[in-house]
């Protein structure tokens, strides 16, 4: 086999794992705002969303089963969605921090959340 022959094949087998490697991806989804969702939320209802917020103060409420909190907007703190969770919350969670829900909009003002993600606290200090 040639140089050539050789590297043209060792392309097409890089191109594949590439190709194998993103199946399966879903690209579809961002990140959406609180605002973004209240702007429009009937485009938003009985979708599959990522949406990003903070996790209001003082309105965390844990019942067996079920996990509800209000989200709000980061830039306009009027601006907010309930959220229902089913499963444990991340053991790094806290009031007043950004987390990151994924779920169904089961109304124009509530999500049904099934994935919750929180940032990992800074090892870093002032």
């Amino acid at each position: 086999m040639n140089k050539k022959k050789k590297s043209l094949l060792a392309v097409a087998f890089i191109a594949g794992v590439f190709l194998v490697g993103l199946y399966g991806v879903d690209s579809s989804n961002g990140y959406i705002t609180v605002s973004e969702l209240l702007s429009d939320p009937q485009d938003y209802a009985g979708e599959n969303i990522n949406a990003v917020g903070i996790l209001e103060a003082g309105s965390l409420e844990k019942a067996p089963g079920i996990t509800s909190f209000e989200l709000k907007d980061e830039n306009d703190e009027n601006l907010k969605i309930h959220v229902n969770y089913v499963g444990d919350l991340p053991f790094n969670h806290a009031e007043g921090k950004q987390v990151t829900v994924s779920g169904t909009m089961v109304s124009e003002s509530t999500l049904e959340a099934n994935k919750i993600v929180t940032g990992c606290p800074s090892k870093y200090t002032e």
